[in-house]
């Protein structure tokens, strides 16, 4: 290395990471000796951007993930947004507020629109973050609470429970 040059983290990580992610290595590897592991990001909320707190939570599960592929484990860490919906509901609702609107004016159809148009916004920033962070997950099984699939899987399961006696009102 010329001793002139100094360590540019940004270009040399972003480059390293793009890198290993088009290789596929945070995907599962289908044929790892130590069977399967598996764990999903408690997703953060789509509130806007990501603070300390994610920073630390997705670190240590980076650490846990890549100790485990160091093992032989298929690791598939699955990332996620919105992991409850409220909050993101609330800033929502905020910013509806502001413009002097509550979602009970709109109607549910068109307020689900505007949570769309938000998640549409911030959640691709909170991605970005968090592959800047290096986090390794298998970014093509990425969720949002919200998406079709993941909706109808809640309904399932708390239908479920319900006739089980497991979930009342």
């Amino acid at each position: 290395m010329n001793p002139n040059t100094s360590y540019s983290p940004s270009e040399v990580e972003a480059r390293l990471y793009a890198e290993w992610e088009s290789q596929g290595y945070f995907k599962p590897d289908l044929n790892a000796c130590q069977g399967p592991f598996s764990i999903v990001i408690p997703p953060p909320n789509v509130t806007g951007i990501l603070h300390m707190g994610h920073a630390l939570n997705n670190t240590l599960q980076d650490i846990l993930v890549r100790w485990k592929r160091m093992q032989g484990y298929s690791v598939l860490w699955v990332p996620g947004t919105d992991h409850a919906g409220i909050a993101t509901q609330n800033v929502v609702e905020r910013k509806l507020a502001k413009e002097r609107q509550t979602r009970h004016q709109l109607g549910r159809e068109k307020f689900v629109e505007k949570v769309w148009e938000w998640k549409k916004e911030y959640g691709s920033t909170i991605v970005k973050q968090l592959r800047r962070l290096g986090s390794s997950c298998d970014w093509s099984h990425e969720r949002f609470t919200m998406d079709e699939g993941l909706s109808k899987a809640v309904q399932t399961c708390f239908l479920e429970l319900h006739k089980q006696g497991a979930a009342r009102r």
